[in-house]
């Protein structure tokens, strides 16, 4: 089985040059590139990559670099069946390609598959640490995929790609449309990539976080009408916790005086019941309930930013963290 390769990336330095060495098996590798400064292109030129430099008239999205990679790759052999789409700051495991092609072709009512992505470092900060646990999963018939996966070019060619206006949230919203035309998708117990999120600083975390807020609002406003209420809960997650509830309290502060302060109990016991909910040693489920509750705040702040931009029809472009 013949299947291509994407790579999309922005001044990702080494990691690029692991990314593209570490491809086995597809018949061409397309290296999307998106205003790098770093020396990617040469990277990519010694990698044997064939290379797409984004238009930089137009805002930058990861959507509109995917797309425009899998248009090379259909373009040179419209025969292709699969397409492995990898963020240029990971790392495919040699054993994975094979796996993936093995379940898409036993299963042909499956659009999409992803394996288990980890952190090449999830120990260099907490914050590392936090994207190890978000990437994983229970193997299995999934809603969405990441950033990597193996993708049939029948379904995603047939569902028009992704949106390349999206600036965040692109491949759950790309998986709603699959859905809705019928197609599955599969999680597989199998690793499939180490990424590299490089994050050490807490302004780092809050940006991706805030990055979230802006995805949710924007995924919530295309499919938040259609049966499965995309991205309505975690939405209005964040407009509760993040907001309504701190300007509440805020309020009633200066209306009846310091005792409505009470309300700000609230928080830790949200961390309390989120932390009960997990497995795992008491200190890594309180991390994770801290800054899953903690989150809300930057995620309400993106669906601001996300309201604001939509009332003045403004394009935003990448929302980075590093």
């Amino acid at each position: 089985m013949k299947f291509g390769a994407v790579a999309i990336g922005r001044n990702e330095g080494e990691r690029l040059q692991a990314c593209l060495t570490s491809i086995c098996g597809a018949t061409k590798v397309v290296y999307v590139d998106s205003g790098s400064t770093d020396g990617s292109l040469d990277t990519a030129k010694q990698a044997g990559a064939e290379i797409v430099i984004l238009d930089t008239a137009l805002p930058f999205t990861a959507a509109r670099a995917r797309n425009a990679g899998f248009e090379r790759l259909w373009k040179a052999d419209p025969s292709l069946e699969f397409v492995q789409f990898v963020d240029g700051d990971c790392q495919v495991v040699s054993s994975w390609p094979l796996q993936a092609l093995a379940f898409l072709e036993q299963h042909p009512e499956v659009a999409a598959v992803a394996g288990r992505r980890r952190e090449r470092f999830p120990t260099r900060s907490v914050f590392n640490w936090l994207c190890d646990i978000e990437w994983s999963g229970p193997a299995g018939e999934s809603k969405a995929f990441g950033g990597d996966v193996m993708i049939r070019v029948k379904a995603f060619r047939e569902v028009g790609g992704y949106r390349d206006d999206m600036i965040a949230g692109e491949e759950p919203e790309l998986c709603v449309r699959l859905r809705q035309a019928r197609w599955r998708i599969w999680r597989l117990d199998a690793e499939m990539t180490l990424h590299d999120a490089g994050m050490t600083r807490f302004s780092q975390w809050w940006r991706r976080s805030l990055r979230g807020g802006y995805a949710y609002a924007l995924g919530a406003s295309l499919h938040g009408k259609s049966p499965d209420r995309h991205k309505i809960i975690e939405a209005r997650r964040a407009w509760a916790w993040g907001l309504w509830l701190p300007v509440t309290i805020a309020f009633a502060c200066a209306t009846f005086g310091a005792w409505p302060a009470l309300l700000l109990l609230a928080y830790p016991l949200q961390i309390a019941r989120i932390s009960l909910k997990r497995t795992g040693p008491l200190r890594d489920r309180l991390t994770v309930a801290t800054f899953q509750t903690l989150a809300k705040f930057p995620e309400a702040i993106g669906q601001i930013m996300f309201a604001r931009d939509h009332l003045f029809g403004h394009n935003r472009g990448l929302i980075e963290y590093k």
